[in-house]
């Protein structure tokens, strides 16, 4: 048996997320869909990093087993076959045991905001029209570096067995093109995490909620504390990062 990582990319604006649910259109099933038609056996994919409803990806894994080896040509074939907003980037072989969700030490991400009206930003940014206090809401970010358990950042029903991360870096940036970006590295993220620190710095932004007030909603370890209302287009996935030759070892 063959096992190979798949590097993928996508725009997840028709999309229901990256993992396979039923009577929903999602990432993980249009590239099972190319698979099996190239391959022609059924694959079952396993990401590295889910994204919900909308959210982006410059850079995700899926890895697959299979019964036979894979001719590098097998990327072009797929691009090929899969609609305009899917690209698969790469096609590495790896060893047997290799597993692109747990293997993975880190994770990068990015939220875009624009503040005045941009079209071509619509489902890529999130609109959010009012006066923002840059300098509080980069305390915040700094204030995150400062905590593990991120239990109040964590959506209802989520399955894990711990709500610790080790967050590596958290800061606000303005980019060009009048882009508001927060950046944010971790070895791993919660289920709507981002998207509730987002929010929940955007109100310290608007001085809605005061920078104590911010310590005090990550203390509370409640997620009824946190702002998830942020929506899941202006989230891109940018980086899942593997050990050093990680990939050179088949």
């Amino acid at each position: 048996m063959n096992r190979y990582f798949l590097e993928v990319s996508y725009k997840g604006t028709h999309y229901a997320g990256f993992q396979i649910q039923d009577n929903a259109l999602t990432i993980q099933q249009e590239v099972e869909k190319v698979l099996a038609t190239y391959c022609r056996q059924h694959i079952v994919l396993t990401g590295s990093s889910r994204t919900d409803t909308g959210v982006h990806a410059l850079q995700n894994y899926f890895h697959f087993d299979i019964d036979k080896e894979l001719p590098q040509k097998v990327v072009y074939n797929l691009n090929a076959m899969l609609p305009a907003d899917i690209a698969i980037n790469a096609l590495t072989a790896v060893e047997p045991q290799a597993h692109s969700r747990f293997d993975a030490i880190a994770r990068e991400y990015e939220y875009f905001i624009y503040q005045h009206k941009a079209p071509f930003l619509a489902d890529r940014a999130y609109y959010f029209p009012y006066t923002l206090n840059l300098p509080a809401m980069q305390e915040a970010a700094q204030m995150i570096l400062t905590y593990i358990d991120f239990t109040s950042f964590s959506k209802r029903n989520s399955q894990v067995r711990t709500k610790n991360c080790t967050i590596q870096y958290s800061e606000w940036v303005e980019r060009e093109g009048g882009l508001t970006v927060y950046r944010v590295k971790g070895n791993r993220f919660l289920r709507g995490m981002v998207r509730g620190l987002v929010g929940t710095m955007l109100q310290v932004g608007r001085g809605k909620l005061s920078l104590e007030g911010f310590r005090a909603v990550i203390e509370a370890k409640d997620c009824t504390e946190a702002d998830f209302s942020v929506p899941g287009h202006g989230l891109f996935l940018c980086k899942v990062q593997y050990p050093d030759g990680y990939f050179t070892k088949k």
